[in-house]
């Protein structure tokens, strides 16, 4: 085998000093053989340079569009390794995973982008997310969200990113489904190798993170994927999950009409569409929305 690849790491932050120092920890102790770099990159907040002295990490502000796909945008183009990782700051690397990614990436000459299993870590209790494959195909991304496929898992070419399967959009409203947008035009092109192992650990709850924002933008970023992915419509299932995305978003902005409208859209696509129940719990009144999110989140799963 030639020499391992560099790789850099892009972990945007806010203004949270805990879970950012434990996601940087944990990439500094990956067991991998080749030069590590990492850049913290922070929007909206005053960066910590002496963060960068302790750690021997480089800190930077976010120099692009507000948010956080500006953030890792920063991060990329202030990078020269041959490979570029991401890792939110409130997520953590277990042992192995840059390791395993890369072998898997350099064994398929023609592939371009990675992904791994997570575990997601809900109040301390953990749920295994695995794709069950080795490979995910465009058409996989368009069937199911695959939270599995999570940007904390992303590793690519550093030239893939710049001019072939571009940055990362930053025109997606909140940057809300920015990961998904990249993991379908990435899929688009070579379908994503995929290490099926729990190789990083998930945070939802408390400390969600900074970058969710409320349900009117999340509802636009829904928006926004149908119209740059005109091709979801053509997946029923996945189309499905999005309507009743919408319709659970529009039910918590107490519109009901729209909720319905959305929800009716999602039982037509797949009639066993999960979402739609509870959209209409909430748009109705008979459940809070936080009760549905908690109950989810509680088994590994979200809206």
């Amino acid at each position: 085998m030639t020499a391992w690849p560099s790789v850099g790491v892009v972990v945007p932050t806010h203004d949270r000093p805990g879970p950012l120092r434990a996601a940087i920890d944990a990439v500094l102790a990956q067991d991998y053989p080749g030069d590590v770099r990492t850049v913290v990159v922070y929007d909206r907040a005053d960066p910590d340079h002496g963060l960068g002295d302790d750690l021997g990490v480089t800190v930077m502000s976010n120099t692009r569009t507000p948010g956080l796909a500006g953030a890792r945008n920063s991060g990329i183009l202030a990078l020269d390794t041959d490979l570029v990782a991401f890792c939110d700051d409130d997520d953590v690397w277990l042992p192995g995973k840059l390791q395993a990614q890369v072998t898997a990436l350099r064994s398929h000459p023609a592939a371009e982008f990675a992904s791994c299993g997570i575990v997601v870590d809900y109040q301390g209790t953990m749920h295994p997310r695995l794709a069950g494959r080795d490979a995910v195909t465009h058409a996989d991304l368009l069937r199911s969200r695959m939270v599995m496929v999570h940007s904390s898992t992303y590793l690519t070419y550093r030239d893939v990113l710049t001019s072939g399967i571009g940055l990362v959009d930053e025109t997606i409203p909140g940057s809300q489904n920015e990961d998904w947008d990249l993991a379908l035009r990435a899929a688009h092109r070579h379908p994503i190798v995929n290490v099926d192992t729990p190789l990083v650990r998930v945070v939802w709850g408390a400390s969600s993170s900074h970058y969710a924002r409320a349900w009117e933008t999340k509802a636009a970023s829904l928006h926004w994927m149908l119209a740059h992915h005109p091709e979801l419509a053509e997946y029923r299932p996945g189309a499905a999950r999005v309507y009743g995305q919408l319709a659970f978003a529009y039910a918590c902005l107490r519109r009901r009409g729209d909720a319905y409208r959305w929800a009716w859209r999602a039982f037509s696509a797949n009639w066993h569409e999960r979402r739609v129940p509870f959209a209409l719990a909430v748009a109705s009144g008979l459940l809070p929305a936080e009760t549905i999110l908690r109950a989810l989140n509680a088994r590994g799963h979200g809206i």
